[in-house]
């Protein structure tokens, strides 16, 4: 074989007018190739996903059940993740932070950490000769990584600071959007808020019994992007040895269930509104959702054309505005989301101007040629998530740790194929006519309520915490100092005064000492001094005559 820098320019040139032509003559089912799908396995009880397209580099991510979903404390996941990777690998056992790093360096890789809400995601990208190592070293990270205390204080507190302090308003109002949908389990939030207690939950010794729940064979998957079942057969079943197949602490979390509903949170800075509704869920047969969020979309795909989506005219009538639409999904459950950002008044007009797209693809359907264009986004998004943002590897594992499969990319594409401008029209009337999620961040005397933009909700607002009005509150208490007609320090000296005359003998002259006041104080008038007097003889013979007068009365 010929290397590559041995050609000519002009060689290079003609290899690859070649290549062009040849993918050419394919059809568009040929891209779709059975290696666009991950490959199931089992190998020494490790769930394995992989595809093979024999390029030069790999992805290797372990795919743990770990997602903040699971946790069953604040904070966990995040801490978790953290002692994983921070500025290198977390020490294990065999090597310290320092020498992963140069390591991982001196060959090239990216090592990333991440999490979602049913994950957390350990990830090393490398040359495809180097898969002994990272496969190794990833098994050693969820096997022997070293939970110390001052590690955590230094180094993971740190960071889950820095990443609180940087929660926009679009992270909040798509975690408030997950709270009024499900709740708990998925409701909870991606990254604790600066509110949220997290020094009472987390610590190294919790980080570590929820490692040692998540990180057995039966949580994990290890999905690889670029290597051969048998390259992995070869490496995984010796490294992974030392994960355990299972822990006496499971993890485990309720069944999702939608319920929808409204949340606002008042906040300074920019604004976000997030419109959500029931989506489709990992492995679902409802390719109409993936072509309505297509159909949707956001900004522009064409630079200085507004495009064919919707959320992009609605938006240019709603300068400062930006909009995205979005299906997040999750084992059994989804979330489609349209999550509109900007300054106030453009996120409300933006909003109602989403609210008339969704009507009329139900009251007029969608033309034949958006509904072309909308099919062809879903098959672009779907088969680019891999290469581009890598949440086909994510969901490859997440399916496989839920007791599911990879997406097969060829049944996924004929599905999206057979979706009919019917179908999406009755999928927008059925979110429409269902009860919607709603979350607002900003200037919530701007921001719409879901009742303004025609919008069903179910329960109540959490903004009003209150639904008693002004003639049912109960009739305000009068203080007894008050009724008295006495100042209150005047009171607690009458009371104290009181108690003390009220115990025994030896323990009342103890107590009347502690009592004994050596302050004086004279009265000014006209800049002169008045008489000094002794300031516990003048309250004692205020209080007399306080209570004379309150006598004569």
């Amino acid at each position: 074989m010929i290397c590559r820098p041995a050609l000519s320019r002009g060689s290079q040139l003609a290899l690859r007018r070649q290549g062009a032509a040849k993918v050419a003559q394919r059809s568009f089912a040929a891209v779709a190739s059975p290696k666009a799908s991950y490959e199931p396995t089992n190998i020494a009880g490790v769930k394995v996903a992989s595809r093979d397209d024999n390029g030069p580099t790999t992805r290797l991510a372990i795919v743990a059940k770990a997602g903040t979903r699971y946790e069953p404390l604040p904070g966990l996941t995040v801490g978790l993740e953290e002692y994983a990777f921070k500025a290198g690998l977390s020490n294990t056992q065999k090597r310290s932070a320092l020498r992963i790093t140069r390591e991982s360096e001196l060959l090239g890789a990216q090592l990333n950490a991440y999490h979602t809400r049913e994950a957390v995601v350990l990830q090393a990208n490398f040359l495809r000769e180097d898969l002994p190592y990272f496969a190794e070293l990833l098994a050693e990270v969820i096997a022997e990584t070293r939970y110390t205390t001052h590690e955590f204080h230094e180094e993971v507190v740190g960071v889950i600071h820095q990443k609180q302090a940087r929660l926009d308003a679009a992270a909040i109002a798509l975690d408030a959007a997950h709270s009024v949908a499900f709740h708990t389990g998925l409701g909870a939030p991606l990254y604790p808020t600066t509110s949220t207690p997290v020094s009472s939950y987390l610590n190294e010794s919790s980080v570590a019994a929820f490692a040692d729940a998540a990180y057995t064979k039966a949580n994990i998957a290890v999905i690889a992007d670029g290597a051969s079942e048998a390259g992995l057969s070869k490496w995984i079943e010796p490294f992974f040895k030392a994960v355990p197949a299972q822990s006496p602490s499971s993890v485990t979390t309720a069944a999702s269930k939608y319920y929808g509903g409204e949340q606002r949170v008042a906040k300074t800075g920019p604004n976000s509104l997030v419109i959500a509704f029931p989506g489709a869920a990992l492995g679902a047969n409802q390719p109409e959702t993936a072509v309505l969020v297509g159909l949707l979309g956001g900004e522009s795909t064409i630079k200085w054309s507004p495009g064919f989506a919707l959320l992009s005219k609605a938006t240019a009538a709603a300068p400062g505005a930006t909009a995205q639409a979005s299906n997040h999904a999750y084992s059994d459950a989804g979330l489609l989301t349209i999550q509109i950002n900007g300054q106030a008044a453009a996120v409300r007009k933006a909003a109602e101007e989403v609210v008339k797209a969704l009507q009329s693809v139900v009251e007029g359907g969608v033309s034949q040629e958006n509904l072309v264009k909308a099919v062809a986004k879903a098959k672009f998004d779907l088969l680019s998530a891999s290469e581009v943002s890598g949440t086909g590897l994510v969901h490859a594992g997440a399916n496989l740790i839920h007791g599911g499969q990879p997406l097969q990319v060829v049944e996924a594409i004929k599905a999206l194929e057979g979706v009919t401008g019917d179908k999406l029209k009755a999928a927008a009337k059925t979110l429409l006519e269902g009860k919607a999620s709603v979350a607002a961040v900003g200037d919530l005397h701007v921001l719409p309520f879901a009742e303004e933009l025609g919008l069903k909700r179910s329960g109540v607002n959490v903004e009003l915490a209150s639904t008693v009005t002004p003639s049912a509150q109960p009739p305000k208490m009068t203080f007894a100092w008050k009724a008295a007609g006495i100042t209150y320090n005047r009171y607690l000296a009458v009371a104290s005064r009181v108690v003390r005359r009220s115990l025994k003998e030896d323990k009342r002259l103890i107590a009347e000492r502690r009592g004994q006041q050596q302050l004086r104080f004279a009265k000014w008038t006209n800049g002169k001094q008045g008489e000094i007097k002794n300031l516990a003889e003048a309250n004692a013979a205020a209080a007399v005559e306080s209570a004379a007068a309150g006598g004569t009365a």
